[in-house]
């Protein structure tokens, strides 16, 4: 759509999607206004009196030149009346300017209202939203729900709606006064209206194509900002020195972002000459036919002024008006969005009087348990709701491949551990104080124990108890008091170290912090930082190795203090000095608390009260290391292949 293209467009296709509103999504969105309605009628009461005040400036011009000003009525004019009406003009603007603070005051603090009501609400209810939600929705989906929607709900109540009102409102007053003026003169002004209506809608349609494909440009240039401009994302072009290749990337992209912004502007530059155009043709027809009926006796001269100027005030909020349906409704999506989050299903929920746990003594059981989750996708989660004119996100971010399909390689993934069901009947009891480490290949269900424990799932069958409470019917607060998880990802927030290990007790005197760093084998790596307590870490904690950030998750579940512990024994990557520093402070995290542990060291293995083999799902060997080394079995072949190549000291008649 290139220099006057834009009249090519004029009978653009409308048959597209059109966003779609209901009578109860209105009275949902209406519910959240419902503590606000004094100030809104109040704000529907200044809205009718500006628009009143919209048309006395008119008709004040038409005072001044029809009766204070010489003329055949008042051959020496009326110089008081001339200047009551020049007041008057003054006047207009002033009780305006004061109406408009006024009324911006109770339209935002009524916006601003029932957007914060709306936006705690949905971030509340996605706190409570399960781990599987998480795992299966785009973390740019959730951020557009909480930033792009909540906004544009916010500007469906403080803007569109506001000015549909006010335009209508304008419409309909100037319209009265025209009418009462001279209905003739009425009909002629009005007779351009549809050469606006028509255009306005029609280009209007054509305008939000191209801001779409300006969305969608945009949207490849900022998703290479967004991988290439974060830490590992940067580490990476520079390690493969693609910087060159990615500024010219950047660039050919920005470029596009450059020329699609300058046809919008053209297109609607090319628009707005052409309605200005329509409207002095409008304006014309008034002065001429007005004319006419003034050289005729019928007309007076101020009544054709004021005429006119009531007319620029019809023009402008009818062009409005043309595609306020679609307005409106393209602001209600932005709720519907957000409503669609709050409905969902809350998979892992607290039982009305649910039992809160006390004096926690950490016997744990598994009974009979089975999880899946291919049942748990089944139930649903976050769709992708299409916003009007608008494009949701990139898929493929450098190759820009925007299908969304990963191309097939020819070759099949197979894996042994692949099937339909997680955990298939499992059943252990471990005793207060008990250590059972977790072993098996990679994919057996270890790591889905360690979820199903702390309750970030939800048994397909089966339970799951502590101290005799099947973790359902205890409250959730309490269980995550009782827990305390240390996985193989730490992760840490961009903050300073104390307030990370403040997140797990932030009550915690600072001489606990520090008992729990050295507990924890990191105090004395702190007390070297410039700023100590105080360092920032960086984003995720990136500014610090591996296995500094693991003895900092270690500090925070030692400070915490949970009587049930679910580790993550992940430490084949690190240094042996960090390892063994690790390793100490896991013996101390262990002591006098019941701790489930994925595996990997020998000595973790032979501490265990209990090793429990998986495979595929399911416990095929339980017992000691003697034991399941006597028994031949899968134990027997993990310990030949991973275990036997440490160097630890076994206990005599510990094979």
């Amino acid at each position: 759509m290139h220099g006057a293209g834009w009249w090519n467009y004029i009978w653009y296709d409308e048959k597209q999607d059109r966003p779609q509103v209901s009578w109860a999504l209105i009275r949902r969105v209406l519910g959240y206004a419902r503590p606000f309605r004094s100030k809104i009628i109040l704000t529907l009461v200044l809205i009718a009196v500006s628009s009143l005040l919209g048309i006395a400036t008119p008709l004040l011009f038409r005072g001044i030149i029809n009766d204070a000003l010489p003329g055949p009525t008042s051959p020496n004019g009326n110089g008081r009346l001339l200047d009551l009406l020049a007041l008057g003009i003054i006047a207009v603007p002033i009780l305006n300017g004061v109406i408009a603070i006024v009324q911006r005051y109770l339209t935002a603090s009524t916006g601003e209202g029932v957007i914060h009501t709306l936006r705690v609400a949905l971030y509340a209810h996605l706190q409570h939203m399960s781990l599987r939600f998480f795992t299966h929705t785009k973390t740019g989906e959730l951020m557009s729900r909480l930033n792009d929607d909540v906004v544009g709900a916010q500007s469906a109540v403080t803007g569109t709606l506001v000015t549909i009102i006010t335009n209508i409102f304008s419409v309909v007053v100037a319209l009265v006064a025209m009418l009462s003026l001279n209905w003739p003169l009425t009909l002629i002004g009005l007779a351009v209206v549809p050469l606006f209506v028509l255009p306005a809608r029609r280009v209007g349609l054509v305008l939000r194509t191209i801001a779409r494909q300006q969305m969608e440009v945009n949207a490849t240039m900022n998703a290479i900002m967004h991988e290439t401009l974060n830490v590992s994302g940067a580490l990476l072009v520079k390690l493969f020195g693609r910087t060159d290749t990615e500024i010219a990337r950047f660039s050919e992209r920005a470029s596009k972002v450059r020329d699609i912004g300058i046809r919008r502007a053209v297109v609607g530059g090319q628009f707005f000459v052409f309605l200005g155009l329509i409207g002095a043709v409008g304006t014309t027809l008034v002065y001429w036919y007005g004319g006419h009926l003034a050289l005729d006796k019928i007309f007076k001269p101020g009544d054709i002024v004021a005429f006119a100027a009531l007319l620029g005030q019809i023009y402008g909020p009818l062009q409005a008006l043309t595609n306020a349906p679609i307005d409106f409704a393209t602001s209600m999506v932005s709720f519907e969005r957000v409503f669609e989050i709050i409905d969902l299903h809350q998979e892992i929920a607290e039982k009305p009087n649910a039992y809160k746990l006390t004096n926690v003594r950490g016997e744990v059981v598994f009974d009979h348990v089975s999880f899946s989750y291919a049942e748990m996708e089944q139930k649903g989660g976050l769709r992708q709701v299409d916003r009007w004119g608008e494009i949701e996100s990139v898929e493929a971010a450098l190759s820009g491949d925007d299908s969304g399909k990963l191309k097939s390689s020819g070759e099949a993934s197979v894996t042994s551990q692949a099937r339909a069901m997680a955990l298939t009947d499992i059943s252990f009891t471990l005793k207060p104080g008990q250590l059972a480490a977790l072993v098996g290949p990679s994919g057996a269900g270890k790591t889905t124990i360690s979820y199903l424990l702390p309750r970030l799932y939800d048994p397909t069958a089966g339970r799951v108890l502590i101290d005799g409470h099947d973790l359902r019917d205890v409250t959730l607060n309490s269980l995550a008091d009782a827990m305390g998880v240390v996985t193989q990802e730490t992760y840490l927030f961009h903050d300073t170290i104390r307030t990370n290990l403040l997140y797990a007790r932030p009550e915690a005197t600072a001489a606990e912090v520090e008992a729990a760093a050295r507990a924890a084998n990191i105090h004395d790596f702190i007390m070297d930082l410039p700023n100590r307590y105080d360092t920032i870490v960086g984003e995720r904690g990136y500014r610090l190795s591996g296995g500094e950030k693991q003895r900092i998750a270690i500090a925070r579940v030692i400070l915490k203090d949970p009587r049930v512990l679910v580790l993550d024994e992940a430490t084949s990557h690190l240094d042996s000095q960090s390892e063994a520093l690790i390793q100490s402070a896991l013996e101390r995290v262990m002591k006098d608390r019941t701790s489930i542990v994925i595996a990997h060291r020998l000595s973790t293995i032979l501490a265990a009260d209990v090793i429990l083999v998986l495979d595929r799902g399911q416990i095929v060997e339980q017992g000691s290391h003697s034991e399941l080394i006597a028994q031949g079995g899968l134990y027997a072949s993990l310990y030949e292949t991973q275990f036997k190549r440490e160097n630890v000291i076994v206990a005599p008649g510990v094979s």
